[in-house]
Protein backbone atom coordinates (compact mmCIF):
# COMPACT_ATOMS: atom_id res chain seq x y z
CA UNK A 1 0.00 0.00 0.00
CA UNK A 2 1.40 3.24 -1.15
CA UNK A 3 0.37 6.22 1.05
CA UNK A 4 0.13 10.30 -0.38
CA UNK A 5 0.21 12.93 1.97
CA UNK A 6 -0.62 16.15 0.23
CA UNK A 7 0.14 19.60 1.79
CA UNK A 8 0.58 23.26 1.18
CA UNK A 9 -3.28 23.96 0.11
CA UNK A 10 -4.75 26.89 1.26
CA UNK A 11 -6.56 30.43 0.60
CA UNK A 12 -4.75 32.75 -1.96
CA UNK A 13 -5.56 36.07 -3.88
CA UNK A 14 -5.96 35.88 -7.69
CA UNK A 15 -1.86 36.76 -9.23
CA UNK A 16 -0.58 35.14 -5.55
CA UNK A 17 1.67 32.27 -5.82
CA UNK A 18 1.49 28.32 -3.92
CA UNK A 19 3.19 25.46 -3.70
CA UNK A 20 1.63 22.30 -2.76
CA UNK A 21 4.11 18.90 -1.53
CA UNK A 22 2.98 15.92 -1.49
CA UNK A 23 4.78 13.21 0.74
CA UNK A 24 4.93 9.87 -0.69
CA UNK A 25 5.70 5.76 1.01
CA UNK A 26 7.22 3.15 -1.19
CA UNK A 27 9.70 3.05 -3.73
CA UNK A 28 9.40 7.04 -4.80
CA UNK A 29 11.67 7.21 -7.37
CA UNK A 30 10.02 4.42 -9.61
CA UNK A 31 6.53 6.39 -9.76
CA UNK A 32 5.27 8.56 -12.30
CA UNK A 33 3.91 11.44 -10.16
CA UNK A 34 1.05 13.48 -11.26
CA UNK A 35 -1.31 16.51 -9.82
CA UNK A 36 -5.20 16.51 -10.56
CA UNK A 37 -8.01 18.98 -9.27
CA UNK A 38 -11.39 18.87 -8.95
CA UNK A 39 -13.93 21.90 -8.73
CA UNK A 40 -17.11 21.45 -7.17
CA UNK A 41 -19.61 20.33 -10.25
CA UNK A 42 -16.68 19.25 -12.65
CA UNK A 43 -14.80 16.22 -13.55
CA UNK A 44 -11.08 15.31 -12.35
CA UNK A 45 -9.01 17.18 -14.20
CA UNK A 46 -5.13 16.55 -14.94
CA UNK A 47 -2.80 19.83 -13.93
CA UNK A 48 0.70 18.45 -14.45
CA UNK A 49 2.47 14.60 -14.64
CA UNK A 50 6.18 13.64 -13.95
CA UNK A 51 7.55 10.30 -15.11
CA UNK A 52 9.87 8.61 -13.10
CA UNK A 53 12.81 9.95 -16.10
CA UNK A 54 11.38 13.71 -15.03
CA UNK A 55 9.57 13.84 -18.16
CA UNK A 56 6.49 16.67 -17.48
CA UNK A 57 3.23 17.37 -18.97
CA UNK A 58 0.90 20.04 -18.32
CA UNK A 59 -2.84 20.56 -18.39
CA UNK A 60 -3.40 23.32 -21.27
CA UNK A 61 -5.19 25.77 -18.76
CA UNK A 62 -1.68 25.87 -16.24
CA UNK A 63 0.99 25.88 -18.98
CA UNK A 64 3.62 28.80 -18.27
CA UNK A 65 1.74 29.24 -14.77
CA UNK A 66 2.52 25.69 -13.07
CA UNK A 67 5.63 23.82 -12.77
CA UNK A 68 5.72 20.08 -11.62
CA UNK A 69 9.15 18.83 -9.81
CA UNK A 70 10.15 15.69 -8.00
CA UNK A 71 12.58 15.23 -5.12
CA UNK A 72 13.67 11.40 -5.09
CA UNK A 73 15.84 11.59 -2.37
CA UNK A 74 13.62 12.63 0.33
CA UNK A 75 10.01 11.25 -1.45
CA UNK A 76 7.88 13.84 -2.58
CA UNK A 77 6.24 15.67 -5.31
CA UNK A 78 5.70 19.76 -5.68
CA UNK A 79 3.74 21.85 -7.52
CA UNK A 80 4.66 25.25 -7.80
CA UNK A 81 1.85 27.50 -8.91
CA UNK A 82 2.05 31.21 -10.06
CA UNK A 83 -0.14 34.01 -11.63
CA UNK A 84 -3.14 32.06 -9.87
CA UNK A 85 -6.43 32.79 -10.94
CA UNK A 86 -10.36 32.07 -9.42
CA UNK A 87 -10.82 28.95 -11.88
CA UNK A 88 -7.51 27.64 -10.42
CA UNK A 89 -9.95 26.80 -7.28
CA UNK A 90 -10.23 23.19 -6.31
CA UNK A 91 -9.44 20.49 -4.75
CA UNK A 92 -5.93 19.08 -5.84
CA UNK A 93 -5.12 15.56 -5.59
CA UNK A 94 -1.42 13.85 -5.33
CA UNK A 95 -1.17 10.82 -7.99
CA UNK A 96 0.87 7.93 -7.64
CA UNK A 97 1.29 5.34 -10.83
CA UNK A 98 3.05 2.39 -9.84
CA UNK A 99 1.94 0.21 -12.88
CA UNK A 100 -0.43 0.74 -16.09
CA UNK A 101 -3.11 -0.50 -13.66
CA UNK A 102 -2.34 0.65 -10.34
CA UNK A 103 -2.63 4.15 -8.72
CA UNK A 104 -3.19 5.86 -5.32
CA UNK A 105 -4.36 9.00 -4.50
CA UNK A 106 -3.68 11.43 -1.94
CA UNK A 107 -7.01 12.95 0.01
CA UNK A 108 -6.99 16.15 -1.43
CA UNK A 109 -6.01 19.93 -0.37
CA UNK A 110 -8.14 22.57 -0.99
CA UNK A 111 -6.65 25.51 -3.04
CA UNK A 112 -8.89 28.23 -2.89
CA UNK A 113 -8.38 31.69 -4.69
CA UNK A 114 -9.80 34.72 -4.53
CA UNK A 115 -10.16 37.74 -6.97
Amino acid sequence: QVQLQESGGGSVQAGDSLTLSCAVSGTFDRYAMGWYRQAPGKQRELVALIGNGGRREYGDSVKGRFTISRNNAYNTVYLQMNSLKPEDTAVYYCNARITASVAYWGQGTQVTVSS
